[in-house]
């Protein structure tokens, strides 16, 4: 299951939501074995702008991180700090990366 996070993030509390979602995310691919990648971007010109790649196992592997303690504890965190949030469902078309060394 791949899915795309667009996140509008209210420009003063930019520092302290990077700093909830980072260690989310650090914590789930830590701990949870369907959770498999994570980029997290900004748009250059305007930083409260996010959009998350997310990548799971599978979509069972989803629903159960969204159930997570630390997923619980990044939505309370980042509640007053998130203006907007749109979840886009998409399909990998294609991946080229290098490899390891």
């Amino acid at each position: 299951m791949v899915r795309l996070a667009k996140i509008k993030v209210d420009p003063a509390q930019l520092d302290k939501y990077n700093a909830a979602l980072k260690e989310q995310m650090t914590t789930a691919i830590k701990v949870e074995p369907g959770v498999l990648t994570y980029y997290a971007v900004s748009d250059k010109k305007d930083p409260s702008s996010i959009t998350i790649l997310e990548i799971y196992a599978d979509t069972s592997a989803y629903n159960l991180h969204i159930t997570t303690p630390h997923f619980k504890k990044y939505k309370d965190v980042v509640k007053d700090m998130v203006k907007s949030l749109e979840l886009v469902d998409v399909n990998i078309v294609g991946v080229a990366k290098k490899r390891d060394h």
